[in-house]
């Protein structure tokens, strides 16, 4: 049983989508909405948990409150690292944040602080490991990001919790999902 899930990735810039039309969020937002109801039907899921970074964590969210329609059961929680985690994005982007955390189903910063170290980030990833079953990530290894501290964290856990899985969406699957989304809008 998998029943909480770290759900994690590239962040927005990393990926060229800078505004919430672009067709690359379509085709992850596809990718997620496919592996989470996978892991509701098959794995138990009861719990996503994610943080709140830009890209791929409030793209779960988003995804995952939608799915809440037709798996109800299902509570999302978007986890912080600390206090002031959006202070030094713009406008437009704070206010989108902090209506994602009024829409899921816990929301806290794990540690009360501004930020101070890299020590507050680490003992966020330590803290989503202990608390989560396994992990999904947007990440291709062959094109590491920002991500790849959690890619990197998550192999090491594992070494000493052999029962903590690990499933990456490449840019590979990438592909196939933004071929069939485009084979699915042509007029036949």
């Amino acid at each position: 049983m998998q029943t909480r899930l770290w759900v994690t990735g590239y962040r927005s810039f990393e990926l060229g989508a800078f505004n919430d039309k672009d067709p690359k969020i379509e085709v992850i937002k596809r990718a997620l909405k496919e592996n989470l109801i996978d892991q509701l039907k098959n794995n138990g899921l009861e719990w996503i948990i994610t943080g709140g970074q830009m890209g791929t964590e409030q793209w779960t969210c988003e995804t995952a409150i939608g799915l809440k329609k037709d798996f109800p059961q299902l509570k999302i929680a978007l986890m912080l690292p600390f206090s002031n985690f959006a202070a030094n994005w713009n406008q437009e982007h704070q206010v989108k944040l902090t209506d994602l955390r009024t829409r899921v189903d816990f929301s806290e910063a794990l540690s009360k602080e501004i930020y101070k170290s890299p020590i507050q980030l680490r003992n966020f990833q330590a803290f989503m490991l202990k608390h989560t079953d396994g992990a999904l990530m947007v990440y291709d290894p062959d094109n590491p990001g920002k991500a790849e501290f959690e890619y990197k964290a998550i192999q090491a856990y594992q070494l000493e919790h052999p029962d903590y899985s690990l499933k990456t969406i490449d840019f590979d699957m990438l592909t196939d999902i933004s071929n069939e989304i485009e084979e699915e809008k042509r007029p036949w």
